[in-house]
C-alpha cells in the first residue's frame, strides 16, 4: 500500500475493540459516522449525521486494531466496517483492507447496501473483502419506505451484484413486529434469495430496544414505542420459511 493510501482518513463514529457479533471470531470493529436510511429501529441513532464523529486515518486503526492481532487469528475473526454506514466512504473503506489483508486479517464489510458512488470503486472494495454482511430490511418496497425512510431498488440491485461476483456473503434481516415478522414478508426474502449460492447464511436479528436512549439522549422520540421483541416462536417460524428456500439460518 503506498503512502498516500495509508494515510487516508475516513470520518468514524467510534471503534470496538472485542467485537462478537459482526463477523466470525472475535472482531475489531469500525462504525462508520453517516447513514442516509432512516430505520425506525435504528440502534446507532447517532451515527445518521454525516459531519460529526472524528477523522482517522487508515494508519492509525490498522495500528489499534493490531494490537489485538492474538485475538482475531485465535478466534478466526478479524476487521468489520460497520456504521452508520461504510460504503459512503468507499475510498478509506478499500484502503483500510488493503492493509488489513497485507496483514493477513480477515476483512468484514457490514453494509445496507445504500452508496453515492458506484463501479469500478465499488468493486475495489469488494476485492478486497472476505466477507459481506447485506442488510436486507424489507423486500416489500412501500413497507421498506415506511420502515427505513426510502425505496430498496439500490439495495436489492446490490444484493444481485454480490451474487453475479459469486461474493462470499450474510444476509441479515431483522424481525420488526409489524413489518417484518409476517409470513408473506419471509417468503418474499426466501424467493429473492433462492439461487443465490453466494449466500452463506441469512441471520435472523430479533428486534430490542436497546438504542432507545441514543434517541431520547439526541432529543428524539422513539418511533416504535410500544413495540416489543418478537416472541421465540416467531423467530422460529420465519427460520423455518427461509430453510424452505434452502438457506441456512442463524
Amino acid at each position: 500500500m503506498t503512502s498516500s493510501s495509508s494515510t487516508t482518513r475516513g470520518r468514524i463514529h467510534s471503534f470496538e475493540s472485542c467485537g462478537a457479533v459482526d463477523g466470525p471470531g472475535i472482531r475489531f470493529i469500525v462504525f462508520t459516522q453517516g447513514c442516509l436510511l432512516r430505520c425506525q429501529y435504528c440502534h446507532n441513532r447517532d451515527t445518521w449525521d454525516l459531519h460529526k464523529g472524528r477523522e482517522i486515518s487508515v494508519d492509525e486503526i490498522l495500528k489499534e486494531a493490531l494490537c489485538y492481532r492474538h485475538f482475531m487469528n485465535a478466534s478466526g475473526g478479524g476487521i468489520t466496517v460497520s456504521g452508520g454506514e461504510p460504503m459512503l466512504q468507499p475510498e478509506f473503506v478499500r484502503n483500510l483492507f488493503i492493509a488489513a489483508k497485507a496483514e493477513g486479517i480477515h476483512t468484514c464489510l457490514d453494509t445496507n447496501g445504500v452508496m453515492r458512488k458506484r463501479m469500478p470503486l465499488i468493486d475495489e472494495v469488494l476485492d478486497v473483502t472476505d466477507l459481506v454482511m447485506l442488510d436486507l430490511k424489507q423486500i416489500d418496497e412501500p413497507i421498506h419506505k415506511i420502515l427505513v425512510g426510502a425505496p430498496n431498488r439500490h439495495i436489492l440491485d446490490f444484493a444481485r451484484h454480490l451474487h453475479e461476483r459469486g461474493q462470499k456473503t450474510r444476509i441479515r434481516y431483522v424481525i420488526v413486529p409489524g413489518f417484518t415478522d409476517d409470513e408473506p414478508s419471509a417468503h418474499r426474502l426466501g424467493q429473492f434469495i433462492a439461487g443465490m449460492d453466494n449466500i452463506e447464511t441469512v441471520e435472523l436479528i430479533p428486534y430490542h430496544e436497546l438504542g432507545r436512549h441514543k434517541w431520547e439522549s439526541l432529543g428524539h422520540g422513539y418511533p416504535l414505542e410500544g413495540v416489543k421483541p418478537p416472541p421465540r416462536e416467531t423467530i422460529e417460524r420465519i427460520a423455518s420459511i427461509i430453510h424452505a428456500y434452502d438457506h441456512a439460518t442463524m
